[in-house]
């Protein structure tokens, strides 16, 4: 298990939590730093909303527990029942996440059986309280979360990966069972890749400029996604007709592998134009000559085909290697828009690149 900054987080939250407490001289200090655990989050503007969530949620914890010592006691049944009560108010409220810290709230406030029951709940529910702020302060000074910096890495691992095996798999050169396992973390990978998206869209930008930069980003960065997305399609298809493909005539087997190469180094390229490595300029693959060369290219496809198929009918499969060139048509798709994406942002945003980025190639 990686030493993620979540964790330390963690640690230097509870540190922080359960010092505050002492410095206060608040009884069983422990309970802040049982909140600070409660209140971590990966990212600083979730643990903004986290902060809102479980103050309403120590709140109506703390005012339930209040409301049911002073009128039926304080006993394990009573417990159990401000309990029941506090979950179903906050299932009404939408405040399902603070539902654990709350009932940690109501236990620790209707424990008691001090005389100055009240002064002792407010004591209680501050030291709680200490504990979500601490947490808030923590995430907000702490190793604050890059998250571009890592969903753009996250998303060229997985392509260069990809494309890895495509250069490899149409050469057959792979071994099966090898390109399997890593379809699968493949796609394992990319569901993280939309998780630090997720994070990323999170943050918060707090000048209409930078909020205008970040939704062209979000726009650019889930084009980049969908287009890893069809690689890794095209890989699924050139691992599922493997046996199939092997039987093409050698010249047509020719052509799909240098279109397969060609889309490979261009999709390779677009990473280096985006982060300033490459002029940001019209590519050759993109634009209207684009599609112009891609009917062309089809149509050399869709003669081959008929050419194959009326020399060696029995051996050649039309169906299957159309599943293929298809999911190579649309990676090269999403290819060119991704590649009109980064023209168009560099065009009115190429000083808001980030420099980290260009150590992540």
């Amino acid at each position: 298990m990686k030493l993620g900054a979540r964790i330390l987080k963690t640690g230097v939250a509870i540190s922080l939590a359960l010092f505050l407490a002492n410095l206060l001289n608040l009884p069983s200090p422990v309970f802040a730093g049982v909140a600070a655990i409660f209140a971590i989050q990966p990212s600083i503007y979730r643990s903004y909303l986290t902060l809102l969530d479980q103050i309403y949620g120590n709140l109506i914890g703390a005012s339930i527990a209040v409301i049911f010592v002073l009128t039926l006691g304080s006993n394990y049944l009573t417990i159990g029942l401000a309990a029941v009560l506090a979950i179903i108010i906050m299932m009404k409220l939408n405040l399902e996440k603070p539902v654990p810290l709350t009932l940690v709230t109501i236990i620790i406030i209707m424990e008691s059986h001090e005389p100055a029951f009240l002064e002792f709940a407010s004591l209680r529910f501050l030291t709680v309280f200490l504990g979500i702020v601490s947490a808030f302060i923590v995430n907000m000074i702490f190793l604050p979360p890059k998250y571009e910096t890592r969903l753009f890495a996250s998303i060229h691992e997985v392509s260069e990966d990809v494309i890895r095996w495509i250069r490899v798999s149409i050469r057959h050169a792979s071994d099966h069972s090898s390109v399997k396992e890593d379809i699968d973390r493949l796609n394992d990978k990319l569901a993280k890749v939309d998780q630090w998206y997720s994070f990323y869209k999170d943050e918060r930008s707090y000048t209409k400029k930078l909020q205008y930069v970040k939704a062209r980003k979000l726009v650019l960065y889930r084009q980049m996604i969908a287009t890893s997305r069809k690689s890794l399609e095209v890989l699924k298809r050139l691992h599922r007709f493997e046996n199939e493909l092997t039987e093409l005539p050698e010249h047509f087997h020719m052509m799909v592998q240098e279109r397969l190469e060609s889309l490979a180094s261009y999709h390779e390229q677009l990473y280096m134009k985006y982060v300033g490595k490459l002029r940001p300029e019209h590519s050759e693959s993109s634009g209207p000559d684009a599609v112009v060369k891609r009917n062309e290219v089809m149509k050399i496809f869709v003669k081959e085909i008929n050419l194959a198929h009326e020399e060696n009918e029995d051996e050649f499969s039309v169906y299957h290697l159309m599943h293929v060139l298809s999911a190579i048509m649309d990676y090269e798709e999403q290819l060119e828009h991704l590649d009109l994406l980064i023209i168009s942002y560099h065009n009115y945003h190429s000083e808001e690149v980030e420099a980290e980025l260009e150590n992540t190639i």
